[in-house]
């Protein structure tokens, strides 16, 4: 008992990366079997592969381990539970061993290689006698953890001499000198390109230039053969998924012969529905790559109309911006509420893989999503993208209104009711005045009574109340839902549409290699072989900011934006600036956001023409709410003030050092309070800066008042002429709150962290002062800079007393306050956003 009371006292290590090898543990000795000392360890019985694979990957001496030995006790097996009791015991092997099949080797005599077996356990002709091998031992005690006996850890045969690598003389020039398969990498691509059609002949032409173009082979991967890739095609296509006429049946076959592919499966009861999640290894690292410190979000209803079991998809975005699914959750169409059944399995997948993994904001799309599982399971702020009705609103005005000149009044009209939703006024009677208007198009209103009236009731609540995500989170969303329906909805059955073990097989195969092949570098290889489904490519946003801005013509209340194939042809933008243009493009006309829309409404909110976003919009109703609405406790409200003022300074100290101090700048501001941000402090103060802003919105409970929604419409529309005029005239007079990028400030108005956590930061210095001088009247002046220089700026957390302000400043604040005036602007300068 003494041995288990010691093994159970260790503590489990869960080393953060990928992968993870002996190296990266710490063994203890106990006592065990005939007075020998083991050499153990507690991990995670979920990353047991984890350590199977680093273990592999050996530099001194790769190898591959397969499993030699596994016993499992049944689940419905009742037995007495026992300290040592073992619930599954796994023997691992090295692949060149322990038969030897050299000159002179022991080979037992129950594995004579002429016996076929159903899953060898290693080529038998690789067996050079290695005994390095260990064992896993789930226990009864702690099911969750792995119990890992490694004793011997060296790759050498029974005399103690190195039987395979480059530590050995006699595998130098063999294929000895490598692992006895290739890597899990290659075999992942030779399986995605053969999913989605690409020959055998093809594959090895290209392996074969590359390996030539090296020299020759330097690891296992350049010993790839012409027969192995035969043979997993022959595998894709003998591969079935209907394993029974019963579909719940087959699904739960599938479930079990895919484990690793599987994070939570639960069949049918009295009290839950059906529910499956998808998420492969590769998914799994991408949701840790891109979603730590990032956005997640979310396409909850894809396949509603033909799929008997709808998808739920989980999205990062990569470097371009590009939409990755990183998992797939498949319930029935009646099902709602489900979040809390699978959310906290994927996070603690994610978590057990990488514990220092955080979330930074979670993009929702309906406003039936469970808003609160959502913040208790992942602890971040929630975001709300309406792309969805903008996305069926566009397409419809185009199917259901024949009439081409009240289409544009009608997507304009519809873009002002979700503007002064969101801005606090108005609501349903809104929309019921937008029918009254424009009886004359019954075809798209009896479409949006029957469909849509039932749900603004939701929508609107929403609105109000949640931050809103970005034009370009909607538009690389909008393309994934398009490359996903490519991609999944091709069959020529549609019988098939109604079983679940058709769904997870093509997600879990066909689609994961269409995905996996999108961030794949050598993809243009094989780019003969390209279908309608393959294609993929910068979403419209990217391709909207490749369009040079001479391209676009301002025609009065519309643009023409010339095409980029063809420099003689154009297309016509009505409503640009709009959230809801329209474009004469195939790409607009099927309701989606096209690159022309995009590019137009950029060169509109440059020039003045049109107003922000609304994203951009609530960020700043955020930040004026910790002007007009201070909370009641006083170290919070100076905090507030704090983060405010500090936006402003470090936003002008980044576009000063961007700009190369332009002098309309530098006389607003001493220039020895530029500090450059760093990038540490840029990613640690994001979350910290914008936490006020939301916070005491929250504690405030009001909205904007009417009078200040006038002033920030008055300003909102200002052209550009006006604004460069303002800055001829002199350094501003009153303190500015600066206005971040539009991407990331979606992401951090909703967060949830309480002001009162952050007390021991820099204490707010300027109340005090202005107290001091006698001035009630405070004017903050917000301006907005362009998206691509607001980001570091707005995370950076600098000290108070670095601020000075510049005697001009001093001079009005100083006027006012004799005067005796008690007054509060709020200005909005216009942005210069690079969408």
């Amino acid at each position: 008992m003494a041995r288990w009371d010691e093994i159970l006292t260790l503590p489990v290590q869960n080393p953060p990366t990928p992968e993870f090898s002996a190296s990266d543990i710490m063994w203890s000795r106990v006592e065990g079997w005939k007075d020998s000392m083991d050499r153990l360890a507690l991990i995670p019985f979920s990353r047991v592969n984890d350590f199977v694979r680093g273990e592999s990957n050996n530099k001194e001496c790769p190898t591959r381990f397969h499993v030699e030995a596994r016993r499992r006790r049944p689940p419905t097996m009742n037995c007495k539970p026992k300290v040592d009791g073992i619930l599954e015991y796994i023997l691992y092997w090295c692949s060149f061993g322990p038969d030897d099949y050299r000159k002179g080797g022991s080979v037992r005599p129950s594995r004579n290689s002429s016996t076929k077996r159903k899953t060898p356990a290693g080529r038998p002709h690789t067996k050079r006698g290695c005994i390095c091998h260990f064992i896993v031992k789930r226990l009864i005690a702690e099911p969750s953890v792995a119990l890992v006996i490694y004793n011997h850890d060296k790759h050498v045969d029974k005399i103690g001499k190195p039987c395979h690598g480059p530590m050995d003389n006699m595998a130098i020039g063999t294929k000895a000198m490598f692992a006895p398969y290739i890597s899990d990498e290659l075999r992942l691509q030779i399986m995605s390109l053969l999913c989605v059609g690409i020959p055998v002949e093809t594959i090895m032409q290209r392996h074969t230039e590359m390996i030539e173009k090296q020299g020759g082979p330097s690891n296992r991967d350049g010993l790839l053969t012409h027969r192995y890739v035969r043979r997993l095609e022959r595998k894709i296509r003998r591969s079935v998924y209907e394993l029974d006429d019963d579909d719940a049946i087959s699904i739960n076959i599938w479930v079990e012969n895919h484990q690793n592919h599987i994070f939570l499966y639960e069949d049918f009861s009295d009290k839950d529905t059906f529910i499956v999640g998808v998420q492969t290894d590769w998914q799994l690292q991408q949701m840790i790559q891109y979603g730590n410190r990032s956005l997640l979000a979310s396409d909850s209803k894809f396949g509603t109309n033909k799929l008997k079991y709808p998808v739920h998809s989980l999205l990062v975005f990569d470097e371009q911006k590009n939409a990755i699914p990183v998992a797939w959750i498949i319930t029935p169409n009646f099902s709602h509420g489900e979040a809390y059944r699978w959310m906290g399995a994927l996070y603690d997948r994610v978590r057990t893989k990488d514990p220092t993994w955080q979330l930074g904001g979670f993009i929702i799309d309906d406003p039936f999503a469970d808003v609160r599982t959502i913040r208790e399971v992942f602890q971040c702020p929630v975001l709300i993208s309406p792309w969805r009705i903008r996305h069926a609103w566009h397409k419809n005005l185009m199917k259901k209104c024949p009439d081409i000149e009240k289409r544009p009044m009608m997507a304009k009209r519809l873009v002002e009711l979700i503007c002064n939703i969101c801005r606090g006024n108005g609501g349903m009677e809104l929309f019921e005045a937008f029918l009254e208007d424009f009886v004359d198009c019954a075809g798209f209103l009896d479409y949006f009574r029957a469909l849509w009236f039932p749900r603004l009731g939701s929508w609107i609540t929403m609105l109000r109340t949640t931050p809103l995500a970005t034009t370009e989170v909607a538009s690389a969303i909008e393309s994934y839902h398009h490359l996903l329906k490519l991609r999944l909805l091709n069959e020529a059955n549609e019988r098939v549409y109604q079983r679940a073990d058709w769904l997870v097989h093509k997600l879990g195969t066909k689609v994961h290699s269409y995905y996996w092949l999108d961030e794949y570098s050598g993809k243009d290889n094989f780019s003969r072989y390209w279908r309608s489904e393959w294609k993929s490519g910068p979403n419209p946003w990217q391709q909207g900011l490749q369009i040079p801005d001479s391209d676009v013509i301002v025609e009065g209340n519309c643009a023409r934006v010339v095409c980029q194939k063809n420099k003689e042809r154009s297309h016509v933008i009505v409503n640009p600036g709009s959230d809801l243009a329209l474009c004469d493009c195939s790409w607009s006309r099927k309701g989606n956001i096209c690159k022309h829309a995009i590019k137009s409404t950029k060169v509109f909110r440059q020039r003045g023409l049109a107003p922000p976003s609304l994203a951009l919009y609530r960020y700043y109703q955020a930040l004026a709410n910790v002007v007009h609405c201070p909370p009641s406790d006083t170290l919070i409200s100076d905090h507030a003030v704090a983060v405010a003022i500090f936006v402003r300074t470090q936003l002008d100290s980044l576009l000063d050092a961007t700009n190369g101090n332009s002098s309309n700048r530098s006389t607003s501001k001493d220039p020895q309070s530029v500090i450059e941000p760093r990038e540490s402090d840029v990613r640690e103060g994001s979350i910290e800066n914008d936490v006020c802003a939301s916070q005491s919105q929250a504690e405030c409970g009001d909205e904007v008042s009417d009078e200040q929604n006038d002033d920030l419409d008055r300003f909102v529309f200002k052209k550009r002429k006006s604004r460069e005029a303002s800055d001829e005239e002199g350094s501003p007079t009153a303190t500015q709150i600066t206005q971040p990028s539009e991407t990331e400030s979606s992401q951090a108005t909703d967060l949830q962290e309480p002001l009162d956590r952050q007390e021991n930061r820099a204490p707010n210095k300027s109340k005090s002062k202005e107290a001091s001088d006698g001035g009630k009247a405070n004017a903050r002046q917000a301006k907005q800079p362009s998206e691509t220089e607001s980001r570091p700026a707005i995370d950076q957390q600098e000290p108070l007393h670095h601020r000075q302000e510049n005697p001009a400043h001093k001079k009005t604040k100083s006027g006012e306050a004799s005067d005796g005036e008690e007054t509060m602007a709020m200005q909005v300068m216009e942005p210069s956003e690079t969408e």
